[in-house]
C-alpha cells in the first residue's frame, strides 16, 4: 500500500521579495506592502477577518509586515462567517509563510462539505501571503507550472431553461456552445442533480419528490424516467458533436443498478464523465465500494469528490480504483496544496482530476488558476466560477480581460494569487457590520 502521509509543498522562501513598491500597490487599491524578506524575521499573523461581500464569505489574513492575503468561500455559504472567525485564536502569531505549520493547527477542526470551507479559505489566503512575501506566483511554491494555460469547463456560466424536453436541453446546450468563453468541455445537470428534470416527469422514479434543499431525492428509476433522461442526453450530445466534450452531473441519488444501466446506454456517446451518481454533493461519505461496482461495469469515466474534505477521505476511492476521475473543490477539500497532493496520489493510481468550483468566486478563480498550473498531467479541467453579483468584476483587479479564451485561461505571473481588491470600490459593497474589513 502506498504511504499515505501528510506533507507540505512549501520549502524555504526565496530571498527575493516583491519588486512592486508600496506606492504602486496603494495606487491600484491593494493593502499589501512589500515584504521585508525572510532575513528580517517571520511575517506574523496579526488578525483574521471575514466579510460577506455580495454572496461570498471573504477571508483576509493581516500580518505585521503590511501584507494581507485573501481567500474566498462559495457564494452559497454566507453562514460560514462565524466558522472562519472560530479559527482566529489558533493562527494568531504564526508565521504566515509557514503555511503547513499554521494548517496543522486548524485542519483537524474541519469536516465534509460545507464545514471544510472555512479551513480551505484560510489556506488559500496563507498561500497568497507566502507568494507575495517571496515575490513569486503561488504556482512556484507548489512546485512550478506544468502548463502555461489551464483548461476550464462551464461551471458558473449557465442559461435559463425554457422547459424539460430533449429539445429544450438541445437549445440550452447550443447557447452554451456559443458562449464567449469558447468551452471545449461542457457539463450539464441531469437525473437527481436536476430536480426540475425529474419533477417534470410523470412517475419518473419509485418515490415522491422531497421538499426542502435541492438534491434530496433518490430512488429506483422507472423505465419511463430512465428513457427520458437518456433522450435529453442524446439531444445535448447531438448539438456538441465530436469536437466539444459533454460531462454529466447526475446525482447523488441513483441506485447502483440504474447507474450501470444508464452508463452502458450512453457508452456510444463517449460522455466525458458521469458525476456523483451514488453519493456526492453534501453527502458526508464517499461509498467507495458502490462507486467501484459502477466503475467496473462501464467504459464511461465515473467522477466524484466535490464534497470530500482532506486527502484521508479520498484514500479508499483512489486505492480501491473506485472511480476514474476525482473532483475535489479547493474551497472544500482543505485548500490548494491539499488538492495538489490528492491529485498526485490519484495520478500514480491512474486516476484523472477535474476540480469542482462552480460557486468559488473570483478570488477562488485566481486560486484555481495557480493550482491548475501546477497539477500533474492527470489534470483535465476545472469548473469555471463567475463573480456574483456582476459588480465583483469591478472590485477585483488583476484578472485578464477577457478571462477565458477558447476554453482556456492563460496563467499569470504576478506574486501571490496575482489579484487584489480595488479597496475603494469594494468598500461600497460592505455591510455596516463588515465596514472595518479593509482597515
Amino acid at each position: 500500500m502506498a504511504n499515505w502521509t501528510r506533507r507540505g509543498f512549501m520549502g524555504s522562501l526565496p530571498g527575493a521579495v516583491a519588486a512592486t513598491s508600496l506606492a504602486a500597490q496603494q495606487q491600484r487599491g491593494s493593502l499589501t506592502a512589500p515584504a521585508k524578506g525572510p532575513g528580517h524575521g517571520p511575517i506574523k499573523i496579526t488578525d483574521l477577518r471575514c466579510a460577506i461581500i455580495g454572496r461570498n464569505p471573504v477571508v483576509r489574513i493581516v500580518t505585521d509586515q503590511g501584507i494581507s492575503g485573501y481567500g474566498q468561500a462559495e457564494s452559497t455559504k454566507a453562514y460560514l462567517k462565524p466558522m472562519v472567525l472560530f479559527y482566529k485564536d489558533y493562527i494568531l502569531g504564526e508565521d504566515a509563510t509557514n503555511v503547513e505549520r499554521a494548517m496543522l493547527k486548524i485542519r483537524r477542526l474541519g469536516a465534509f462539505k460545507p464545514w471544510g470551507s472555512a479551513v480551505s479559505a484560510i489556506e488559500i489566503a496563507l498561500w497568497d501571503i507566502a507568494g507575495q512575501a517571496a515575490g513569486v506566483p503561488v504556482y512556484k511554491l507548489l512546485g512550478g507550472k506544468l502548463r502555461d494555460r489551464v483548461r476550464i469547463y462551464n461551471g458558473g456560466v449557465r442559461f435559463p431553461m425554457t422547459g424539460q424536453t430533449p429539445q429544450d436541453y438541445a437549445e440550452n446546450t447550443q447557447k452554451m456552445k456559443e458562449a464567449k468563453e469558447g468551452f471545449t468541455l461542457i457539463k450539464q445537470a441531469v437525473g437527481f442533480h436536476n430536480p426540475a428534470m425529474m419533477r417534470a416527469m410523470t412517475n419518473g422514479w419509485y418515490d415522491e419528490p422531497r421538499t426542502g434543499p435541492p438534491h434530496s431525492d433518490r430512488g429506483l428509476m422507472t423505465e419511463r424516467g430512465l428513457e427520458q433522461v437518456i433522450a435529453c442526453v442524446e439531444a445535448m450530445k447531438k448539438v456538441l458533436g465530436k469536437d466539444i466534450g459533454l460531462a454529466l452531473d447526475c446525482g447523488p441519488g441513483w441506485t447502483v443498478k440504474d447507474a450501470i444501466t444508464f452508463a452502458r446506454a450512453l457508452e456510444p456517446l463517449h460522455i466525458a464523465w458521469l458525476e456523483d451518481l451514488i453519493t456526492g454533493d453534501y453527502t458526508p461519505y464517499p461509498n467507495a465500494d458502490l462507486f467501484r461496482e459502477v466503475t467496473q461495469s462501464t467504459s464511461l469515466p465515473i467522477h466524484t469528490g466535490e464534497e470530500i474534505y482532506l486527502r484521508d477521505n479520498f484514500k479508499d476511492l483512489i486505492e480501491k480504483q473506485a472511480i476514474n476521475i476525482i473532483g475535489p473543490d479547493p474551497e472544500d477539500v482543505g485548500g490548494i496544496a491539499e488538492l495538489k497532493w490528492i491529485a498526485e496520489y490519484a495520478d500514480i493510481h491512474g486516476i484523472q482530476v477535474a476540480p469542482h468550483g462552480i460557486f468559488d468566486g473570483l478570488i477562488g478563480l485566481a486560486a484555481h488558476v495557480q493550482m491548475a498550473a501546477a497539477l500533474p498531467q492527470n489534470y483535465i479541467a476545472f469548473e469555471y466560477p463567475v463573480g456574483q453579483p456582476d459588480w465583483w468584476y469591478d472590485i477585483v483587479e488583476g484578472l485578464p480581460n477577457p478571462i477565458a479564451k477558447q476554453g482556456f485561461i492563460d496563467v499569470w505571473d504576478r506574486p501571490g494569487l496575482g489579484v487584489t481588491f480595488n479597496v475603494q470600490a469594494a468598500k461600497a459593497h460592505l455591510s455596516d457590520e463588515d465596514r472595518h474589513f479593509f482597515d
